[in-house]
């Protein structure tokens, strides 16, 4: 079979475009509404989807009144989604800086559970010193110590869901035996962040350890996913940004030893997709005219480090601008959107319509055939494996990529007609990891 595109779908409220809640179809209530949640999984399973994602934060984001603000913990959604889904991958942001391992560890294998094996794990280090507040801290961690403590947090995961081997659970009636003792084990983990016992409180889960996925692409996030992630959701403004990245990450997967196909790359794209180029774009301009620009100054001023007053609408970015080694908080993110401005000469005014449909990733007005055609141009370039697709409003820019772009990809003989499998890893084309060996004493006493 020729290589296949992957697909996931970044479901966010009303849309990924920070007006889409405005539209009179709407629901503005939308992002606590487990039903709407529920039917944007049912139509993202129909496209054959491989997964629908998550994001979080422990914080409230940004200011309530620029668009529906607040969200469903997400593993907890995931769950109620499972019960409406046989096939569709379940992805759900945590973070490693305000959480324990054995709390996630327990809740993305329960979530394995539930679903039969369809859970991933987007692992982000959270930035901003509003979520550190939070959790009894004045200040948000260096970013290096962030990274380092999130390494530390999925070598004590892979252990606790590895405590327990596939066969420790053995049933047997006549006996009385449920479980072998010494097939499960504690991990004794000490480290420099952790030290966690285990073993953890529930059997191996059906997909051994539930996908992970990262999303950081600074340096020590590029680090951080070549060594543990399996697929990574990023940011690419143009095709020569997501060559250059698609290179770098798969070079640096292969010098620890991975096989790089084992790692996904899913760049976002936030599709505008209209029976004409002409309605399409008239679809953005119309979501664009509805963005309240004192809200988006106030959100791109503080994502710079600067005062809102020091942001005129119709001039460019100011310079003096703090460089990236500057920056605690989303290295990459801040990154793309000064290079963004930079390059194509924008005013404060034209960049934040800009970011207003994907808050960096790449937007994409056109026909079903033009957006088939954009994706199939990065995929067949060494740009992506797939495409983290955010619709900008929902649930109706769902229906439409579903619908209309997704059967010309099939029709192209990129992108699947039927599931495969029944798990996250088998939509992915990942192994299950083998976990610990059974025991030979076991073997023997049982014999």
């Amino acid at each position: 079979m020729s290589r296949q595109l992957h697909l996931n779908a970044f479901l966010m409220s009303t849309g990924h475009h920070e007006a889409s809640w405005r539209l009179p179809e709407s629901n503005p209530f939308a992002n606590v509404d487990v039903e709407h949640y529920r039917e944007l999984a049912r139509i993202a399973e129909r496209g054959k989807l491989d997964s629908v994602f998550f994001a979080d934060s422990p914080v409230l984001f940004g200011d309530v009144g620029r668009r529906p603000a607040g969200s469903l913990e997400p593993t907890v959604l995931l769950t109620a989604i499972a019960a409406v889904t046989s096939r569709i991958g379940l992805i759900a942001t945590a973070s490693t800086t305000y959480n324990e391992p054995f709390n996630l560890a327990r809740r993305f294998a329960s979530v394995d559970h539930v679903s039969g094996g369809r859970a991933g794990w987007n692992v982000v280090t959270t930035a901003g010193p509003e979520a550190a507040r939070n959790f009894n801290l004045a200040d948000q961690p260096a970013h290096a110590e962030r990274y380092e403590r999130a390494a530390e947090f999925l070598e004590v995961a892979y252990k606790l869901w590895d405590s327990w081997q596939d066969d420790a659970p053995i049933a047997d009636k006549s006996s009385g035996v449920w479980a072998l003792n010494d097939r499960v084990v504690p991990i004794d983990h000490v480290g420099r962040h952790f030290q966690v016992r285990g073993p953890l409180n529930l059997p191996r889960s059906p997909q051994g350890h539930p996908l992970i996925v990262q999303a950081g692409s600074s340096e020590d996030g590029k680090g951080l996913a070549a060594r543990y992630a399996e697929a990574v959701f990023t940011a690419q403004q143009t095709l020569e940004d997501a060559q250059a990245f698609y290179r770098d990450l798969k070079a640096r997967t292969a010098a620890l030893g991975r096989d790089p196909s084992t790692l996904l790359i899913l760049p976002g794209i936030v599709p505008v997709i209209g029976g004409t180029v002409e309605e399409a774009r008239a679809l953005e301009q119309e979501l664009d005219s509805l963005i309240r620009p004192e809200y988006a100054r106030l959100q791109l001023a503080r994502t710079l480090r600067v005062k809102p007053e020091d942001l005129p609408f119709d001039q460019q970015l100011p310079a003096g601008l703090p460089d990236e080694d500057e920056i605690e908080g989303a290295k990459s993110r801040y990154t793309l959107i000064v290079t963004l401005a930079r390059r194509e000469k924008l005013t404060v005014r034209e960049l934040i319509g800009r970011l207003g449909g994907g808050r960096g990733h790449r937007t994409f007005s056109g026909t079903p055939e033009q957006v088939a055609d954009a994706i199939q141009d990065w995929f067949e370039t060494g740009a992506a494996d797939g495409f983290n697709i955010m619709p900008a409003v929902l649930p109706s820019g769902l229906t439409a990529f579903v619908d209309q772009v997704v059967p010309i990809l099939q029709q192209r003989g990129m992108f699947r007609t039927e599931y495969a499998g029944t798990t996250l890893r088998d939509h992915y084309g990942l192994a299950r990891p083998a976990g610990r060996r059974t025991s030979t004493s076991s073997e023997a006493a049982t014999a």
